[in-house]
């Protein structure tokens, strides 16, 4: 085929068939694949071709006249018959839309074939004198002898036409002797093929992932097995706090009695002041009392120093308490999300297991 004199006008993909030769009734595929079928227009001598080249061989070279006829027998099924060729084309297409764009394709260059052909037929009676007779004017019969070469004419056109007729017959009755039911499993079972091959893909890609997901599950486990130890590990830091809340109370009750305390001492020694400034009757008492009011300081410094201890110490428990609190609080959410994520990675094994 010439490049330059022949050239494609219209291209899709489908699964190529012929008729059986034998049977005539079965599909015979005519390759494992969905090849490219393509309308080629030679403009040279007007002629339409439908070829579909798989590898180095022409599956598909059929020539298009307009007395054929494609016909579509499934939603994605569709055939013709070219005498020439002695057979019969079927396509399975993938969708509905592609086998509807093939089909008026073909009726679009039918009739552009018919047109050419109506053409080169007018041409031809342009120029042979012997077609341009009037239509009124009747031309003699040719002279017919028994044993001379007229006959012998005669005998060839009217086989040819018998042949002809014979093979349009014999077409006919293979078209309508093709089970609708027939075409629509083969088209369908190389669909199915074509399906099983990318089932096949995504099944190893799945069991690669399946292997990896377990790998991250057993990973999630371990993580899951130390934050549970760390958790029961913070609570058995954090079972004290019950210890603690007591500690505080008596804290408390020690704070509340001490400030009592210091506020008596405080009354007494202002008690002791004023009787010192109003009236000292003898060294002996004015020194008794001085010594008094010494110990009383010192007791009283003594407990501030001890509500000071008190105060830092309530303190530190509470600090300690609230990061215990948190740290048992961001464990415990680390571990939701652990579960979750945990619970998904189940459900998704439990479905890769269900569909293989």
């Amino acid at each position: 085929m010439s490049t330059t004199r022949e050239q494609p006008i219209f291209s899709t993909r489908a699964h190529v068939f012929q008729i059986d030769p034998a049977t005539k009734r079965n599909w015979i595929p005519a390759s494992k694949h969905a090849l490219t079928v393509s309308y080629f227009y030679d403009a040279t001598r007007s002629v339409y071709r439908i070829i579909s080249v798989g590898g180095t061989k022409a599956i598909i070279n059929s020539t298009i006249t307009p007395n054929m006829t494609f016909t579509k027998t499934s939603q994605k099924f569709g055939q013709w018959a070219d005498s020439r060729a002695n057979t019969v084309y079927g396509l399975g297409f993938a969708s509905e839309q592609h086998l509807s764009q093939f089909a008026e394709k073909f009726q679009e260059v039918k009739e552009a074939a018919r047109v050419a052909r109506e053409k080169c037929q007018d041409k031809t009676e342009l120029t042979n004198p012997a077609l341009s007779i009037p239509s009124h004017q009747v031309l003699p019969s040719p002279i017919i002898s028994s044993n001379g070469p007229g006959e012998d004419k005669l005998f060839r056109s009217q086989s040819a036409d018998v042949e002809i007729s014979t093979e349009k017959e014999r077409l006919k009755k293979m078209l309508s002797e093709g089970s609708v039911s027939e075409v629509q499993w083969e088209a369908e079972f190389f669909s199915l093929q074509d399906n099983n091959s990318k089932l096949v893909a995504a099944l190893h890609e799945a069991n690669a992932s399946v292997e990896q997901w377990k790998k991250e599950l057993a990973a999630y486990q371990e993580e899951t097995e130390a934050l549970r130890q760390r958790v029961a590990e913070l609570e058995a830091q954090g079972t004290p706090d019950s210890s603690s809340d007591n500690n505080k109370e008596e804290l408390s009750q020690s704070l509340e009695e001490l400030e009592l305390l210091l506020k008596a001492k405080d009354e007494e020694i202002q008690l002791l002041k004023s009787q010192r400034c109003g009236r000292w009757e003898a060294e002996g008492e004015r020194e008794e009392t001085l010594q008094k009011l010494q110990e009383l300081e010192a007791r009283n410094a003594e407990l501030e120093q001890r509500l000071q201890l008190a105060e830092q110490s309530l303190a530190e428990s509470l600090v300690q308490r609230d990061r215990a609190h948190r740290e048992v609080t961001r464990v415990a959410e680390i571990m939701d999300v652990k579960i979750f994520e945990l619970s998904e990675l189940r459900q998704g094994l439990a479905k890769l297991v269900e569909s293989n």
